[in-house]
């Protein structure tokens, strides 16, 4: 049974940081990533990487948040540096893998980022 287990959110200063991280089991996994959902807003791709460890992320963390993954241990990380009031939201992590004739799509279930004075 494959699951996806976020844990590390929590409330932060404005200007803190925070490391997220999501444990994965009963599958290797091809692209994961981080997305965000923000009241009221559509869920948002924050930040993925691919097996081979290309990264890409969305304009509003790049140089601020930064994504690696541990294949040895299957999880997921995301090091959020200069937190701001707009990066409040639930954090998903989200991971593909492919079998013989389609993707499938996973997701955790989510870890709330609070970013508050």
């Amino acid at each position: 049974q494959v699951q996806l287990v976020e844990s590390g959110g929590g409330l932060v200063q404005p200007g803190g940081s925070l490391r997220l991280s999501c444990a994965a089991s009963g599958s290797i996994f091809n692209n994961m990533g981080w997305y965000r959902e923000a009241p009221g807003k559509q869920r948002e791709l924050v930040a993925s990487t691919t097996a081979s460890g290309s990264t890409d992320y969305a304009d509003s963390v790049k140089g601020r948040f930064t994504i690696s993954r541990d294949n040895a241990k299957n999880t997921l990380y995301l090091q959020m540096n200069s937190l701001k009031s707009e990066d409040t939201a639930v954090y998903y992590c989200n991971a593909d893998r492919w079998g013989p004739s389609r993707r499938y799509i996973y997701w955790g279930q989510g870890t709330q980022v609070t970013v508050s004075s």
